[in-house]
């Protein structure tokens, strides 16, 4: 086949109209191919796969067929027609047939052997949903030497660290936490000086800590937590008995922690997790058989990638999060195997991982991060290489600059987890 016809989209908004007395319209379509038929409407999916829609061999005068980009991801895969043998816009069925723009829906008509199929709208939809954003964070459980607890420190939308709140659920440390459903929040794992647990906790969209969940999946400790996709979250690598794992518990918008699946990427702990690109996220560095600098991205699915060349300074015990609304990430502080430190390191919108930044604050290791204020972040708590256990909070602005020590309010401690909470600003 030679030649193509275009995409033809004609404006960012538009009506597709319904032939008279209605269409009937059919099941999304997933498959990489579909026959359709005259006078219905068909939901084209193209999440996994490009698709290609055979139509109807003999359709007469006046038929219609509508076709709609159902996850917004024509612009990935896109939707190629096969006119089976009639003609598409005055050009014959030896052309090939694309759209292959985000949101587009497609009403097409038969006029007759002559012409063929046409158009009758070729739209995108401009409108493109935008996830909220997250407004508070919460720091909850962790440790002070051999005390281990279960309170929790509310974060307004200010990045002001509120008194503890009384614990619920099994003290322990070394935990995880994300935010998931765009607007709640959940602990998962931990060590309680005896034991290591797979239970969860969730956290309500008023930043309320519900019981323990039963666990999972294997118990585990010192992984990350970060959401992706839409509403959803990923627990990943950390320690399992007694050995370094890199397996993932996906978490989906209901708070629900699915089995332990097999995850990708060398088998390590201690390391950090943080949001990107709105949807994805990636785990950083952390410890194998020593500190390392590796990263691993997330795709929008929950899908690991495999290990990338690390940057930045080789450590564990770091923490990290999203800023910019979700868009981008920042890894911080951590022990290199012989100082703790206060380096960061900003995580592009691709996922690409910067070169240290300058040391900003005491830093140390066992502290948390979280993003609040809709496109900020706060770490805070954690063990200083001067001050030992402490609950001196950083801020993070929009542009990703870790601001100096501040004071922190609450019990000082090391290894609690902290997650974001609520879209309401307070």
């Amino acid at each position: 086949m030679s030649g193509s016809v275009k995409s033809n989209v004609f404006g960012t908004s538009g009506t597709i109209a319904a032939a008279a007395g209605g269409l009937k319209w059919e099941a999304v379509v997933t498959a990489s191919t579909v026959t359709v038929e005259s006078n219905r409407g068909y939901f084209i999916n193209t999440t996994s796969n490009a698709c290609t829609v055979t139509l109807p061999a003999s359709p007469g005068v006046g038929d219609q067929i509508i076709l709609l980009d159902y996850a917004r991801t024509w612009d990935t895969n896109a939707v190629t027609i096969d006119s089976n043998g009639n003609d598409f816009q005055n050009s014959s069925d030896a052309y090939v047939v694309d759209y292959d723009t985000e949101g587009q829906g497609l009403n097409i008509v038969f006029s007759g052997s002559t012409i063929g199929w046409i158009p009758n709208s070729d739209v995108a939809n401009a409108l493109t949903a935008e996830a909220p954003v997250i407004q508070r964070g919460i720091f909850g459980f962790g440790a002070n030497d051999n005390t281990r607890f279960s309170l929790t420190n509310l974060v307004n939308s200010s990045g002001v660290v509120a008194a503890d709140v009384t614990g619920v659920g099994t003290i322990r440390q070394q935990l995880s936490a994300a935010s998931y459903g765009y607007d709640k929040g959940i602990f998962r794992g931990g060590y309680d000086g005896d034991s290591k647990y797979g239970l969860s906790n969730l956290i309500n969209n008023l930043g309320v800590v519900a019981a323990d969940v039963a666990k999972v999946g294997d118990a585990r400790v010192n992984g990350a937590a970060a959401s992706y996709g839409a509403g959803l979250a990923i627990f990943a690598f950390g320690e399992s008995g007694g050995s370094a794992v890199n397996d993932k518990n996906l978490v989906n918008i209901n708070g629900v922690v699915a089995a332990d699946a097999a995850g990708a990427g060398t088998a390590r702990d201690g390391l950090a997790a943080a949001g990107f690109g709105g949807d994805k996220a990636i785990f950083a560095h952390g410890r194998a058989s020593g500190e390392v600098s590796m990263s691993n991205l997330v795709n929008n699915s929950g899908a690991i990638a495999s290990d990338v060349t690390g940057v930045g300074t080789a450590r564990r015990q770091i923490t990290g999060a999203s800023f910019a609304g979700g868009d981008r990430g920042i890894i911080y502080a951590g022990y290199d195997g012989s100082n703790e430190i206060s380096t960061s390191n900003l995580i592009s919108n691709q996922g690409v991982v910067a070169a240290d930044a300058s040391a900003v604050g005491t830093g140390g290791k066992g502290g948390a991060g979280t993003s609040y204020g809709g496109d900020k972040a706060i770490f805070a708590f954690g063990s200083g290489p001067s001050d030992g256990i402490v609950n001196t909070r950083r801020l993070v602005n929009s542009s990703g600059t870790v601001a100096s020590d501040a004071n922190g309010v609450g019990t000082v401690r090391y290894y609690p987890a902290a997650t974001g909470y609520s879209n309401v600003a307070n």
